[in-house]
């Protein structure tokens, strides 16, 4: 009977606890799925932002997929303030550098 009762106390608390992000979430003036967004974007920063740092010659097929990337995490990191990623400026700004360097170089070719 203790371990059914301290059962429903966990999931009581771990659904508080869920209620509780929500509410902050919405307190700060988000949507539920933007913040969940942007926490997969900030994965993806990572990884764009080591892939701009090794690779400087990148093929047409690779370009298209980084300029795709790069357009899905700039759009979820429009959606929530900027106090939520001031950490993650440099890597931001080094993918934007890039995107618009691949941009350049494709705009530039078909001319």
């Amino acid at each position: 009977m203790a371990v059914l009762a301290l059962i429903y106390i966990l999931i009581f608390l771990i659904f508080g606890l869920i209620l509780y992000a929500v509410l902050q979430i919405k307190l700060f003036g988000m949507k539920v799925k933007d913040f969940w967004t942007f926490i997969e974007a900030n994965q993806m920063l990572d990884k764009l932002y080591r892939f701009a740092k090794q690779y400087e010659n990148m093929s047409s097929q690779e370009q298209v997929i980084y300029l795709a990337e790069a357009e899905k995490i700039f759009k979820a990191f429009d959606n929530v303030p900027d106090a939520l990623w001031e950490e993650e400026y440099d890597k931001y700004k080094e993918v934007l550098t890039k995107y618009k360097d691949i941009k350049m170089l494709r705009w530039a070719g078909n001319k």
